[in-house]
């Protein structure tokens, strides 16, 4: 394969069909279902997958088949089926993406929106432009560069579903669905991860799993007036509070159930080690410190790893507590908590909802009735080693493309796909990278794509791509 065409070849398209296209489906408020109870009847999602589908179905390339897979009340999946090259073995490429985004949002800066495509200074801004609507142009894009300059691949499938943003509920019903023709995976590339800096390329090596639930505490069916009932019946908030110390450790956030622990594997240590060394700042920079504010720890290493290989607990949504402006002097008759805990990316997700259930629910002070609402339970991922052929690929697109070493790094969020995939392909080897860097601000105002980095990250895939076919 002729890789300075190949590099060539890719920015050219970046630059003269795939922004083109990529800045109309930023307008395209394709929101998460888990955002949009009404996302079916609004139709964006479909508009989503059909402006993609038709700019793929443009591309002309020679074999493709191109899908878009509809299970009864499930969002749709679109799946291109590109045929081998000639003398490669039997085996399947997966390339996974989404076109589903997150809310808007507001708060914006000044000329910028959530559908508003904007370049600039070489970034395009609007939502769902890194996070994840590049994927699959990056896919098709690597996969043609390989075809015209004398590379080779195996059969290739792009897989780009309209769930992520909501925990990819209908995914495995359409990994089911699909199983039997996907055949042979060997390789998963994964577009929709982050990248540490805009030096060099960045693999994931982990995902952390993800259980939420809502816990509600009941004490009185109606409030009371508090200088009548407190001191007499107990506070909802108080007992909630003491079934968290259960949970974690208040003053150090560690989590005390041992179902959501586990040993974390030296290589990771080491890992995690590298990449901090590569780019100070890696972890602690994520946040915008303000002011007097200090981390939870002083050592980035033990930052990584806090936010890669060990659980924690964020609460993330109330009910029962009114506004301030509206708050009355009431025992409040309950309270409710939606727990979001992070999860080892090898502990079982399963298990740990169910230890913390009972945690919850074993003697509970005062005899308060505890109930559940919405829970959730997703998988997490630790990468296999990579093979030396995928080893030899990453050192040479480093060289070329990036003129930096690769680095890993774990995630400390969830692509629950990935766990899934890893179940069904165990020998599969897994490329999970991205074009999430620095101030790309996903799920957040000012979401942007850095073009340049993923005009690199186009062309690393392709070099895989040849690399796989050929080892």
């Amino acid at each position: 394969m002729d890789r300075a065409a190949v590099a060539k070849n890719v920015d050219q398209a970046w630059a003269e069909s795939v922004l083109p296209s990529l800045s109309e489906l930023v307008k395209i408020p394709a929101i998460s279902p888990a955002f949009d109870a009404g996302w079916a009847a609004a139709g964006h999602l479909d508009a989503a997958i059909e402006h993609l589908r038709a700019w793929i179905a443009a591309r002309d390339i020679a074999g493709a088949n191109i899908e878009v897979v509809r299970l009864p009340e499930r969002t749709p999946l679109l799946v291109v089926d590109i045929p081998a090259s000639e003398g490669t073995p039997d085996e399947t490429v997966l390339l996974y993406g989404h076109l589903d985004k997150q809310p808007p949002l507001g708060g914006w800066s000044e000329g910028l929106g959530p559908w508003t495509p904007v370049v600039r200074d070489g970034r395009l801004y609007g939502r769902g432009a890194a996070d994840d609507g590049y994927a699959g142009y990056a896919a098709i894009t690597a996969i043609e560069a390989v075809r015209a300059h004398g590379g080779a691949h195996a059969r290739c499938v792009v897989l780009l579903e309209t769930g992520e943003e909501s925990g990819s509920p209908d995914l495995p019903a359409y990994l089911s669905r699909l199983s039997g023709r996907l055949g042979n995976v060997s390789l998963v590339v994964c577009l929709d991860s982050g990248a540490g800096d805009y030096e060099r390329m960045w693999l994931t090596n982990s995902l952390r799993g993800m259980v939420s639930l809502e816990v509600k505490v009941q004490v009185l069916e109606s409030g009371l007036h508090s200088g009548i009932a407190s001191g007499i019946a107990p506070s909802s908030f108080r007992v909630l509070r003491q079934l968290l110390d259960r949970l974690e450790d208040a003053a150090t956030g560690e989590i005390l159930v041992p179902e959501l622990n586990v040993q974390i594997p030296e290589n990771r240590v080491a890992e995690a080690r590298a990449a901090i060394e590569a780019a100070p700042g890696l972890v602690r920079n994520v946040v915008p410190w303000p002011e007097g504010l200090r981390p939870v720890d002083e050592d980035e290493v033990e930052l990584a790893l806090n936010s890669t290989w060990r659980p924690t607990l964020s609460v993330i949504g109330a009910d029962g507590l009114p506004k301030p402006a509206d708050a009355g002097n009431v025992l409040r008759p309950f309270t409710t908590l939606v727990l979001s805990f992070r999860l080892p990316p090898t502990a079982d997700p399963e298990a740990a909802l169910r230890a913390v259930q009972e945690r919850l629910t074993t003697d509970v002070p005062y005899g308060a009735k505890v109930t559940f609402g919405h829970s959730e339970a997703g998988l997490g991922w630790n990468a296999p080693d990579p093979a030396p052929w995928l080893v030899a690929a990453l050192d040479q697109a480093s060289d070329e493309v990036f003129d930096a070493g690769w680095r890993t790094m774990g995630l400390g969020g969830s692509i629950p796909f990935m766990g899934l995939l890893h179940n069904a392909y165990p020998d599969a080897q897994f490329l999970v990278t991205g074009a999430l860097g620095p101030d790309s601000n996903a799920h957040v105002p000012d979401e942007s794509l850095h073009l340049a980095f993923a005009a690199k990250v186009t062309s690393a895939v392709a070099y895989v791509l040849d690399a796989h076919a050929r080892r």
